[in-house]
């Protein structure tokens, strides 16, 4: 099922920003048994997100009845999409449109069901990502980064690639945050200038500080990863996979992958 701005349908105006100019945010939630997952987290980005960019958002209480109304499987997966809506054509918001807000549900992907293998293997993209600090953090419309990063590789054994920006600076996955240890402290990329600041990063570290966890924010290059201890990647639907390869360097478990799971589920 398809809801566009609370009813059912499948088509939008060819004059919608999102479409035109990537003008929206969006947001990727795991259900279960029809309810969003970590909704309150979910909605908290989405707003933020929505702040950022002067969208304006439906009300909470609103946006979950839909997603209960459209998920419809035990276990799936909505997206969540809001645009500025239709505007004549021009860079320029005219600060009259009426927003755009699209809630459709999906089957979830094998990959993130609990029968798909724990351990992961990863490459290195070759594209780098742009540093944007007025985007940083928000998962905004515009992807083809991401498009362009995950088109590098068809090999079905490469299950994530790693993405660096222009400074050769460590950002995070395709589709995920990056988490690494070293002698026992935990480090991720700091996302001011670049990157998607996920929902399960931030439930992760979150909770890293209520169990007084060392850890560590800030900009590495990949040298830091190829000395880590354990190399974990997370994201909404898969949770945190360790990852044992990337190109030509493997990592045995260290015990943390289960450490984080159990943070990203607990708070």
């Amino acid at each position: 099922m398809i809801l566009v701005n609370g009813c059912q349908a499948d088509s939008l105006s060819v004059q919608d920003r999102g479409l035109a100019y990537g003008d929206g945010v969006f947001r990727t939630v795991r259900t279960r048994s029809g309810q969003p997952l970590w909704w309150h987290d979910q909605f908290a980005k989405l707003s933020t997100d929505c702040q950022a960019l002067n969208l304006a958002l439906t009300n909470e209480a609103q946006l979950h009845g839909e997603i209960c109304q459209v998920a419809e499987r035990a276990e799936g997966v909505v997206k969540i999409i809001v645009t500025r809506g239709s505007g004549t054509r021009g860079y320029a918001p005219t600060h009259g449109e009426t927003p755009t807000r699209i809630v459709f549900s999906a089957p979830l992907p094998p990959y993130a069901s609990v029968e798909a293998p724990r351990e992961v293997t990863a490459r290195w993209c070759t594209l780098k990502l742009a540093r944007q600090p007025r985007l940083a953090g928000i998962k905004h419309l515009n992807r083809l980064e991401n498009v362009l990063a995950r088109a590098e590789w068809n090999d079905a054994s490469i299950f994530e690639g790693i993405l660096c920006d222009d400074s050769e600076m460590i950002v995070g996955g395709v589709m995920s945050n990056v988490f690494w240890t070293k002698n026992g402290e935990l480090f991720t990329p700091d996302l001011n200038e670049s990157g998607v600041a996920g929902v399960a990063r931030a439930r992760i570290l979150r909770a890293c500080v209520q169990r007084d966890l060392p850890t560590h924010i800030g900009r590495w290059q990949r040298n830091a990863i190829l000395a880590a201890d354990e190399v974990m990647i997370c994201n909404s639907l898969i949770g945190v996979r360790r990852v044992a390869k990337l190109d030509d360097t493997h990592w045995k478990p260290a015990g943390w992958t289960a450490i984080l799971n159990d943070a990203l589920n607990e708070a």
